[in-house]
């Protein structure tokens, strides 16, 4: 009763969604730096943690970290706790522990976020993702039935992808939100965003999991990677730039999105 009291207290729901609009805002900074892949103009990390070195590198980046460090173990709290009692609105039970495990996932991208922003206020290194990601599958190909292991996550990562593009597609994502919370006239506005944002996301969730499927197949950890692969991957194919012109957008509408829900959530 005492955590359930606590889950619903003003001062962590508060934290919470102003933790929603840090994540959100990286993903805006995310969609910035794909737009300079596409303009020929970047070269670092083109990912959530090449987000957080790109706010660092402004003029009030070191200051802006402390923000944005806190706003996201805040995030992460309150995720976490969506993840133990949360989603009680929701009427079937396997949906609501789907939606559980979504919210326990984003508690930890919270907390690896908060990490990096930490070291970053700190004076230290982003770190590459995809490089984490690449010794991540080279210590796991190395156990016995190590590929066998390596696709198991591939599938799954590819498996979320697709649910979040199932999501978005359907628009299911504003039963999480109570429209009345919302300003007038926005409900129609927020779904759009929210389609668009959810099916950029999914989409490059599950070209990550292509990767680390790629790297199953070939028991080569250098065929893995996250987002920044990803994308650079979609920018090579055919009409690429076109393509990530338009995840760039997508990476947009999802960090609006997220603005909106900070505020309209279900608690």
């Amino acid at each position: 009763m005492d955590a359930e009291r606590a889950h619903r207290s003003r001062p962590v729901q508060w934290l919470g969604r102003a933790g929603m609009v840090c994540y959100g805002a990286i993903y805006v900074v995310l969609a910035y730096l794909a737009v300079r892949v596409v303009a020929g103009a970047r070269s670092g990390e083109t990912d959530t943690s090449g987000a957080l070195a790109e706010i660092a590198s402004t003029g009030a980046g070191l200051a802006l970290m402390w923000v944005l460090a806190a706003g996201l173990f805040a995030f992460a709290l309150w995720q976490a706790m969506e993840a133990a009692m949360g989603f009680r609105w929701v009427g079937k039970e396997l949906k609501r522990t789907r939606k559980r495990l979504g919210a326990a996932v984003r508690a930890g991208t919270g907390v690896s976020l908060g990490i990096v922003a930490v070291k970053l206020a700190t004076g230290g290194g982003a770190g590459s993702g995809d490089q984490k990601q690449r010794e991540w599958t080279a210590v796991v190909l190395d156990l016995p039935a190590g590929p066998v292991i390596v696709g198991a996550v591939a599938a799954i990562v590819i498996a979320v992808g697709v649910a979040g593009v199932v999501t978005g597609v359907r628009g299911s994502f504003m039963r999480d939100l109570d429209a009345t919370d919302l300003p007038t006239g926005t409900q129609r506005w927020v779904r759009r965003i929210g389609r668009v944002g959810h099916i950029a996301k999914g989409v490059a969730i599950a070209i990550v999991g292509g990767l680390i499927g790629a790297a199953a197949l070939t028991a080569n950890p250098g065929e893995a990677g996250g987002f920044d692969t990803a994308l650079r991957t979609l920018a090579a194919q055919p009409y690429g730039m076109v393509l990530l012109s338009v995840m760039a957008v997508g990476f947009a509408a999802f960090g609006a999105y997220c603005f909106a829900a900070a505020r309209a959530h279900r608690t």
